[in-house]
């Protein structure tokens, strides 16, 4: 620390510590009376960026206002009276693709039902697949067929020391050679809604004009979720977390998952919400 000198006098003599302070800076007084906080102050802390620091700041259901909650569970119960559950097809064909998806499926599955899979709407619509299916054509069957198996294995079983949502943005941001074209986000998030039907929504995009997940946090339960654009968490944790989240707050008495996407796509257009 610097030496203590009297701003009044310029003098370093006769000074004596009146107190300490909380943040390790002193109380002098010289002399001649004159007193002053000694020391310069500590630097402010940043913010730490670590995944579970990261993930304690996102938005828990403690944090949805209870007229929000209200109005969501008088929701839930006039569509749980009103609206059929799953359907049974569907189910099936997860099951298939539950099948396809495990390590020796993958390695031994005829690439045309990856492609398939691809562009199919059965449980969850993944939109218009033009980017993923051009790239395919022009790869053909068997390059194509390799590189998407490679992205779903990478996806599910990756190095144990990755977690899922970085592997899920490694995949989102092309980080990985291997990855292939046009899979992306709501392709990874469909495949994760197959292999692990217990855990995740079929709402396959994060943000979207049409409402994702942030849109339906808004519109059911009042919950402000982040931009991906104005924070530094990845779009694949922001999916992730999103994910849990919604799968917390909507609870139990659905037929499973894809049910309760149904209702969260049907209560976010029900009056007396929050419109984007």
């Amino acid at each position: 620390m610097v030496l203590a000198m009297c701003p009044l006098c310029s003098d370093d003599e006769d000074i004596e510590l009146v107190r300490m302070l909380d943040d390790g800076r002193r109380v002098v007084k010289h002399r001649c009376g004159y007193a002053w906080e000694h020391g310069e102050p500590p630097a402010p802390k940043k913010p730490s960026n670590s995944f579970n620091d990261l993930k304690a700041r996102f938005p828990k259901t403690e944090d949805v206002e209870p007229k929000w909650l209200e109005r969501a569970a008088r929701l839930k119960a006039q569509y749980l009276a009103t609206r059929p559950g799953f359907d049974p097809d569907v189910a099936a064909y997860w099951e298939k693709y539950q099948r396809i998806f495990s390590p020796d499926g993958l390695r031994a599955c005829d690439p045309r039902l990856l492609k398939d899979f691809a562009n199919s709407d059965v449980g969850a619509h993944p939109g218009n697949q033009a980017t993923f299916n051009s790239a395919w054509n022009t790869m053909g069957d068997v390059s194509a067929g390799e590189t998407t198996r490679r992205t779903i294995e990478y996806l599910l079983y990756g190095p144990a020391d990755v977690l899922l949502e970085d592997r899920l943005q490694e995949l989102l941001a092309g980080a990985k050679p291997f990855a292939m074209t046009g899979f992306k986000e709501a392709l990874l998030t469909r495949v994760l809604c197959v292999v692990q039907p217990e855990r995740f929504l079929s709402i396959l995009k994060y943000t979207t004009q049409a409402g994702g997940k942030r849109e339906i946090a808004r519109m059911v339960f009042g919950l402000e979720l982040p931009a991906p654009e104005s924070v530094n968490w990845t779009l694949g944790r922001l999916l992730l977390w999103s994910n849990d989240l919604l799968h917390a707050l909507v609870g139990e008495g659905f037929a499973n998952q894809q049910h309760s996407a149904a209702f969260l796509w049907w209560a976010k257009d029900q009056p007396g919400g929050v419109h984007q």
